[in-house]
């Protein structure tokens, strides 16, 4: 690594103590662009990285709300709007326990790379709170996003900042945090992405991240010598990515075997029955142990890590951050996989990342694997712009197009630049050029 982005990370993890999500997507990102700024030293020379790094803003704010019980409850609530300079910022809004600031500010910081690989004209940004709606009533959600919203719709904006969904938040927050922007402002407009059908919201949007993994990943296959169909198939998580994941990598002729939650996996060797995983999931609200009380030949077992034990060609982890690590990438290359794809954001720990690698396993980042959700939202923004309704056949055509130009954006950078293969080097070098391209021409703002 070059000694001056050496200097910048060191100075990175000084200035933000306590954020070691925001530290190791640093590391991973700026190791992998030493190599451009060695090219550009017009870049060090304007503190490019400097301000790369740095959030042009950060919004924490106090949520108060009254529960079911009568009791005021309070939570924090996060936005960091990372990087305006191609667009207005765009990102998700994470519900979760483990939400705090640097976690909202490592998947701000991944966004701006993600959404630049889109190729549409969108900024990075990210936010949420440490409020879980696992467990509460529908009134309890509403009265925490519309206090929420009380706060938040001062930072944002059509043209200016436009949330959408994340781990937590789905159509029902999202419906609630539309309807108290709209009450607030007066105004109908697309200020968040992932709304209903009725209301602005796009075809194929729930089904895009997922669906686009796997589009990538099969470019990635392809490119390689391989193939989807026959292959098993593993898949962390059941929220929306990985349930639509798994339903996209069995119709291209995978077999899904494995799927999870936060309290443990199934394994089912017939392959998994991903109708009664969405009546689970979608329709019950209810945990993935329940599917072998219906299905007596699968195999339930407590704890999620595990589940990269099973056998397998490909895998893709779509749960959350860090959730694969050295010993489970070491469990799937002994047992041959072939391809990993990322479908959550930094599922996959460094030191797996590079274990998986070093084997010549084809591995595919997700700031770009998993770029479809927030390319499927920013179409949703221009059918909204525009008051238009496109079909679904149309957003998916539209989404495979762009998703298998990020992988031969990636796939060519990493040529460019002497790793070929190297998709996580490929990838940022191609998501950041674009970024730094537009501040260098920008002057120092």
């Amino acid at each position: 690594m070059s000694t001056y982005v050496q200097g910048v990370l060191e100075t990175l993890k000084r200035r933000n103590p306590g954020e070691p999500e925001f530290h190791q997507a640093a590391t991973e990102i700026l190791e992998s662009l030493a190599p451009v700024f060695e090219r550009h030293p017009e870049f060090e020379a304007a503190g490019l990285l400097e301000r790369f790094v740095e959030p042009e803003r950060v919004v924490m704010f106090r949520v108060p709300w009254v529960d079911d019980a009568g009791r005021v409850q309070v939570n924090r609530g996060y936005r960091v709007q990372f990087n305006s300079a191609i667009g207005p910022y765009k990102g998700g809004l994470r519900l979760h326990p483990s939400v705090n600031l640097g976690v909202i500010k490592f998947l701000g910081f991944e966004q701006v790379l993600k959404n630049s690989l889109t190729g549409l004209p969108i900024g990075g940004g990210k936010g949420g709170s440490d409020f879980d709606p696992k467990g509460k009533s529908d009134r309890e959600v509403m009265a925490f996003c519309q206090s929420f919203m009380t706060e938040l719709y001062r930072h944002i904006g059509a043209d200016v900042d436009v949330p959408a969904g994340d781990i937590g938040t789905g159509a029902r927050e999202i419906g609630y945090l539309y309807g108290q922007y709209k009450r607030i402002t007066g105004r109908y407009e697309g200020v968040l992405t992932g709304k209903g059908l009725t209301y602005g919201g796009s075809l194929a949007r729930k089904e895009a991240t997922g669906f686009g993994l796997c589009y990538l990943v099969e470019e990635m296959l392809r490119e390689n010598g391989h193939e989807v169909a026959g292959k098993t198939v593993v898949v962390s998580g059941s929220g929306n990515v990985a349930i639509y994941a798994a339903e996209k990598i069995s119709a291209m002729g995978g077999k899904v075997v494995a799927m999870s939650d936060s309290n443990g996996y199934i394994y089912d060797d017939k392959g998994v029955d991903l109708a009664l995983i969405k009546e689970i999931k979608e329709v019950r609200r209810g945990r993935i142990r329940e599917y072998v009380q219906e299905k007596k030949d699968a195999r339930y077992v407590e704890g999620c890590r595990g589940i990269w034990t099973v056998p397998c060609q490909i895998a893709l982890p779509c749960a959350t951050q860090n959730e694969l690590d050295l010993e489970g990438a070491k469990a799937l290359i002994a047992n041959g996989v072939v391809a990993v794809g990322e479908g959550a954001n930094m599922p996959t720990t460094i030191e797996a990342t590079d274990a998986l690698r070093q084997a010549g396993v084809l591995f595919a980042p997700g700031k770009a694997a998993n770029a479809g959700g927030v390319a499927t939202s920013a179409l949703e923004m221009s059918q909204n712009s525009q008051r238009l309704s496109w079909t679904f056949d149309e957003v998916d055509a539209k989404l495979k197009g762009i998703m298998v130009r990020i992988f031969h954006m990636a796939d060519n950078a990493a040529k460019e630049y002497g790793m070929p293969g190297n998709y996580v080097m490929g990838a940022n070098i191609a998501g950041f050029m674009k970024v730094a391209e537009a501040m260098m021409a920008q002057g120092v703002v």
